[in-house]
């Protein structure tokens, strides 16, 4: 599904698609929306693009450009048992895991457009999963220490319900985050989530203690990262 909203953000959702392929994908996007900027300098009437792709990834581990290898806690025989595959990306961040009944969120959005540095996106982002969870009973927060979204923030409880990762090349983003939904949560015991040893895991259906119908969170996140960034789109 391709939609326009309000020709400030194209939105697609891709559904399942395989991490390398989708990874690509936003490249292709970003070098589109940066030829755009290099077109704006000749043409101050030319605008570029904003971007936002929904999509659910078969079991992948991904590695941000600065985390740890060993905190991918499985060999490459142990992988291919759990029918998962290892990326090494160039986002930030240490080390997370996509899979079914999460939502992947990728914005490939020019920041310089909307007026805003990678600070302000990422907290923007982080207010539009805080607004979906609530809608479903949950009170989310940011944690000073680490990005995402935790329930019980600052306590020993602490757990991560969406990880957010991000890459900015000349103010254009791409990565972004995921939201566990119907998450799997037992492949997390695979990894040091994030980078962190001590703090757990968790998804919507786990907390409220019934499958959810992904579809409506799918639509209530949507809502909600349009609400949170219309603010500042031009």
């Amino acid at each position: 599904m391709i939609s326009n909203m309000n020709n400030k953000i194209i939105f697609e959702d891709l559904g399942v698609s395989e991490y390398k392929l989708t990874w690509e994908y936003q490249e292709e996007l970003m070098q589109k929306v940066i030829a755009q900027k290099r077109d704006k300098k000749s043409n101050s009437e030319a605008i570029s693009d904003n971007y936002l792709l929904f999509v659910e990834h078969p079991h992948v581990y991904t590695l941000g450009k600065s985390g740890d290898e060993q905190n991918l806690l499985l060999n490459y025989i142990q992988l291919q048992a759990a029918h998962a595959t290892f990326f090494q990306t160039d986002r930030g961040g240490d080390i997370t895991y996509h899979g079914p009944g999460q939502i992947v969120g990728y914005p490939i959005f020019d920041l310089e457009n909307l007026g805003i540095g990678l600070r302000k996106y990422i907290d923007l982002m982080e207010d539009a999963i805080i607004a979906t969870i609530a809608e479903f009973g949950l009170e989310g927060a940011r944690d000073e220490k680490a990005t995402g979204v935790w329930l019980d923030t600052g306590k020993p409880t602490a757990r991560k319900i969406c990880a957010i990762g991000v890459k900015s090349s000349r103010f254009v983003t791409m990565h972004g985050f995921a939201l566990n939904v119907n998450t799997d949560l037992t492949y997390f015991q695979h990894i040091n989530p994030c980078g962190f040893v001590d703090r757990g895991v968790t998804s919507i259906e786990k907390e409220l203690g019934e499958k959810q119908d992904f579809e409506k969170v799918k639509k209530v996140a949507l809502q909600k990262m349009i609400e949170v960034f219309k603010g500042v789109l031009k």
